[in-house]
């Protein structure tokens, strides 16, 4: 069953979103204008969107594997998350970058991909004095191969 949601473009010249038919369940997102950057500059880069997310979902967005490599940039929170309030006429989505290197982007290039999340339900901690698990042995104790 597929959700219908509401998008607004901000610019003509990027590609309509749409599933790479086979490869993934992710969408890229697009560079909405050209962004040149130098090494150490931050910048918001405007991916040319704004949805009207259904309730109770959200929007995870995260660098595609090739976008440093093309680019030298990095995504400063990591992944970006996009929860269904911000849904208003003026709410484009944008892509906060760190650039490693002198760099250019061009409007219309994959910048970063996002996939629509339901969100987490409602949990109930329970303090314990152990746990039941097998102990593996602490962060990086499965090794390097």
């Amino acid at each position: 069953m597929s959700e219908t949601i509401r998008i607004k473009y901000f610019s003509e010249e990027i590609e309509k979103l749409r599933y790479i038919d086979g490869k993934s369940d992710w969408i890229d997102l697009r560079a909405a204008e050209d962004v040149v950057l130098k090494e150490g500059e931050f910048r918001l880069i405007p991916l040319g969107v704004a949805m009207q997310l259904p309730e109770g979902y959200e929007a995870h967005v995260v660098p595609r594997s090739s976008t440093f490599k093309n680019f030298g940039i990095l995504q400063v929170n990591s992944m970006g998350v996009i929860d269904a309030s911000y849904c208003g006429d003026n709410d484009q989505w944008f892509m906060p970058v760190l650039a490693m290197r002198d760099t250019e982007i061009r409007t219309g290039d994959r910048i970063c991909q996002f996939r629509i999340m339901k969100n987490q339900p409602q949990i109930d901690f329970e303090i314990v004095e152990q746990l039941d698990g097998a102990d593996r042995g602490g962060f990086g104790s499965t090794g390097t191969r």
